[in-house]
């Protein structure tokens, strides 16, 4: 199969995971197997086209043509590529996940949360293949609106009033400040198409291009910079491997995914077109600000979720300061937090699964009955903070070397304070678990679902793996470099 047809049957395949997880909402476990099919189908896919573009191929797949020379277009490139590998690999242990996690806690709607889950999928393959800013505009949108049931899933007071912040910030930063800029950018440049070096150099002013490039960092919400941050914790109502979804898999992702991608392909990595300044200190307090409020945190999913925010400012830091070795790490970062985020929420449904725990300050003596649990949120904890052996030490290496290339003092700093501050909020939970007795009398359980288990250590596992054996994503990595 060549490598066109590889990138447009890519997002057929959740597509028609979904169309199956409908139809077979009588039959359980032909769902779910139908599920877990399609992500290793996903997986062949997307892998398949990993050496046609290191060899140098861009493969392009036109969808639709909108208006004469503006089209929906995929067209392959390394990042697009990384990003689509994140997702496809994901998947799986997501899936399996969600099964053991759907059923220990009777929740209701499966085969719709299955559904959705899967077009999630699909919309953030779209995202990564996207050719051209309107390609990407849409399936962005695609995203949130398929995402919302997923975080309304529950059905209550409570899901509504996220479900209503979730829609209002993303609907509302896309429509008012993303759209606007990209139709700006089609009014300057006379094309939407990404291309290498930029498409606004020559063509507007110092003062319009970084005008255009707040509008584009803060439109895009889904890389939550404050103050359009609050849809993250408030999303929180939503089932734990929603959670997971969205803080690892896609939505968050797509943000930032998002940002680096117009950045090196729309302004250009020279800093010719805008002032990079302000999203640096905006990027840089949003690290830091999240950083203590996750610090205050005792809820264990607010907490993780204003890690979140704290960790997708170091990617948006590492892109804005332009230096070629942040701009590989913003790049290697979104792989290294899609991972040890994806355990940490992992383990957080595995503690209210087994143990019906969502406090911090409820967590004592845990570790000792649940050990597997535990043993991977510490990992990927590790991995979070920036220390070996995980792969969240790669990326922050090379986002620190980025901030001395660029002779930034506020970015070295934010990312130093950043890093304390993560060991602060994430480490005392491990050391809570494993090293302070149980409460008199509590009750003894076990380990989650074996399937929950199963995923997270598969996840926490890949932390480490690609600390070892990261040849690749850094390879892909470094073709934002051209």
């Amino acid at each position: 199969m060549s490598a066109e047809s590889l990138a447009g049957l890519a997002p057929l395949v959740p597509v028609a995971a979904a169309a199956l997880a409908a139809l077979l909402y009588r039959w359980p476990n032909l769902r779910e197997a139908a599920s877990l099919a399609a992500g290793a189908v996903l997986l062949a896919c997307v892998g398949a086209l990993v050496g046609p573009v290191l060899a140098g191929a861009r493969p392009e797949i036109v969808l639709v043509e909108m208006l004469p020379g503006l089209d929906l277009v995929f067209r392959v490139e390394p990042f697009g590529l990384l990003f689509a590998l994140i997702v496809a690999v994901l998947w799986l242990p997501s899936t399996l996940y969600s099964i053991g996690y759907l059923r220990a806690n009777g929740e209701a709607h499966q085969s719709r949360f299955f559904a959705c889950f899967a077009l999630a999928i699909a919309s953030a393959i779209g995202v990564a293949f996207a050719g051209n800013l309107l390609t990407l505009f849409v399936f962005y949108e695609a995203l949130t609106l398929v995402t919302w049931p997923l975080v309304t899933h529950h059905g209550g007071e409570e899901a509504r009033r996220g479900g209503r912040v979730y829609l209002a910030l993303l609907l509302g930063t896309s429509t008012l400040l993303f759209l606007p800029a990209i139709v700006a950018t089609w009014v300057v440049a006379g094309t939407l198409d990404f291309v290498p070096g930029g498409i606004l150099r020559g063509r507007v002013s110092y003062g319009m291009g970084t005008f255009l490039l707040l509008l584009f960092a803060f439109g895009i919400g889904k890389a939550a910079l404050m103050p359009f941050h609050r849809w993250l914790p408030a999303a929180m109502v939503a089932p734990t491997p929603v959670s997971a979804l969205l803080h690892a898999v896609a939505v968050v992702k797509a943000g930032v995914f998002c940002v680096v991608k117009i950045v090196v392909y729309v302004f250009g990595a020279d800093g010719a077109v805008a002032d990079f300044t302000p999203l640096v200190t905006v990027a840089a307090f949003t690290l830091v600000a999240a950083s203590v409020v996750a610090l205050r945190a005792d809820n264990l999913k607010r907490r993780l979720a204003y890690s979140t925010v704290s960790q997708l400012a170091y990617v948006v830091l590492a892109v804005a300061l332009l230096a070629p070795l942040s701009i590989v790490g913003a790049a290697i970062h979104v792989v290294a937090h899609a991972a040890g985020k994806i355990t940490l929420f992992f383990a957080a449904g595995a503690v209210y699964t087994a143990a019906h725990k969502t406090m911090v300050s409820e967590l004592d003596g845990l570790g000792r009955s649940m050990p597997w649990t535990f043993g991977a949120f510490a990992l990927a904890s590790l991995s979070m903070i920036g220390l070996p052996p995980a792969i969240g030490l790669t990326g922050k290496w090379f986002i620190e070397a980025g901030a001395a290339q660029a002779e930034s003092v506020l970015a070295s700093a934010a990312i130093l304070v950043g890093t304390l501050l993560s060991a602060g909020y994430l480490l005392p939970i491990v050391h809570r678990a494993f090293l302070r007795p149980p409460p008199a009398g509590a009750a003894p359980h076990g380990e989650a679902p074996a399937t929950m288990v199963v995923a997270l250590v598969a996840t926490a596992a890949l932390t480490v793996l690609l600390f070892f054996w990261h040849d690749t994503p850094l390879a892909l990595a470094r073709g934002l470099l051209g």
